[in-house]
C-alpha cells in the first residue's frame, strides 16, 4: 500500500529542492527497508557474537574489508551489468533492465525509476558483503558487512539523487562527482560509472573530466537499445509502450 501511494507522485529532481528530496527519500519503501534491516543486521551480530565469539580485529577487519570492496562493487555493477547488453535480449530480464536502468537514462529526473527495486539490490548486497564477512569474522562478521553494505547503498542512493538535484552540493567532491554523472548521462554514457567514487574510473580508464575530452554518444539516452537491436529485442519496446 505504502509504495502504491508513493508512486501516485511523480518526484521530479530538477524542480526539487535538497528539503524535498530528504522528504522523499525517507519515505520510499526501499530506503525503510534498508534502515530496518541495518538496525537487524547489527542486533544480530551482537546476539551472534555470544555463540561465536570473535576478536575486534576480525569484527572492525570485516567492516573495512566491506568499505574497500564497495566502490567496485558499485562500479562492475553499473559498467558490466546496467550498461551490459545481455539483459534486454532475454524476455525473462528485459522488464528488470528496463525498471533498474533504461528507463532511469531516459528520464533522468524522475525519482520513480532512480533508485534501485530491492529485488534486485538486496540479493546484490547480500552477495557483495557474505563472503567477505564470513571469510573475517564468521557469522558476526556477515551479519557486520551485511550491515555495512546496506549503509553503503544508502548512502549511493542519496548521492545519486543529490547528483540529479538542480541544487549544487557545497562539497568540492560532490559538486566534482555530480559533474561526472551529468556527464554520464547527457553526453557519454560509456565512462565515468562511478557514483559515490571516481576511484575505479580512474584506475580502468574510464574517467573523463568534460565534454571535450570524449565524443558526444548518440547512445546516452537508450543505451544501445535502438535500431536493430530494438527490432531484435523488442520486449522492452513492448513494455515502454505500456507505460503510462
Amino acid at each position: 500500500m505504502l509504495t502504491s501511494q508513493w508512486y501516485r507522485e511523480k518526484y521530479l529532481l530538477d524542480r526539487m529542492t535538497f528539503r524535498d528530496l530528504m522528504w522523499a527519500y525517507v519515505l520510499y519503501p526501499s530506503i525503510q527497508m534498508y534502515a530496518v534491516l541495518l538496525a537487524c543486521s547489527i542486533f544480530s551480530a551482537f546476539v551472534l557474537l555470544h555463540y561465536f565469539p570473535v576478536s575486534v580485529l576480525r569484527v572492525g577487519g570485516s567492516i573495512v574489508a566491506t568499505l574497500l570492496a564497495y566502490p567496485f562493487v558499485e562500479y562492475a555493477v553499473h559498467r558490466f551489468i546496467l550498461h551490459g547488453r545481455y539483459l534486454y535480449r532475454s524476455p525473462w530480464t528485459a522488464a528488470l533492465w528496463k525498471r533498474i536502468h533504461y528507463d532511469h537514462h531516459q528520464d533522468p529526473n524522475d525519482l520513480r525509476v532512480l533508485f534501485g527495486a530491492a529485488s534486485t539490490t538486496l540479493p546484490t548486497i547480500v552477495v557483495a558483503t557474505f563472503p567477505i564477512g564470513m571469510s573475517i569474522g564468521g557469522w558476526v562478521g556477515a551479519a557486520l558487512s551485511f550491515a555495512t553494505g546496506l549503509a553503503c547503498y544508502m548512502v549511493y542512493e542519496l548521492c545519486h539523487c543529490m547528483q540529479h538535484l538542480r541544487v549544487n552540493p557545497k562539497n568540492k567532491f560532490l559538486r566534482r562527482v555530480k559533474r561526472h554523472h551529468l556527464l554520464h548521462h547527457f553526453h557519454n554514457e560509456k565512462g565515468n560509472f562511478g557514483i559515490t567514487s571516481l576511484f575505479c574510473d580512474r584506475i580502468f580508464g574510464s574517467q573523463y573530466g568534460s565534454a571535450e575530452d570524449v565524443p558526444f554518444s548518440q547512445t546516452v539516452s537508450n543505451l544501445g537499445y535502438a535500431d536493430q537491436e530494438r527490432s531484435h529485442y523488442p520486449w522492452v519496446a513492448q513494455l515502454s509502450e505500456q507505460r503510462p
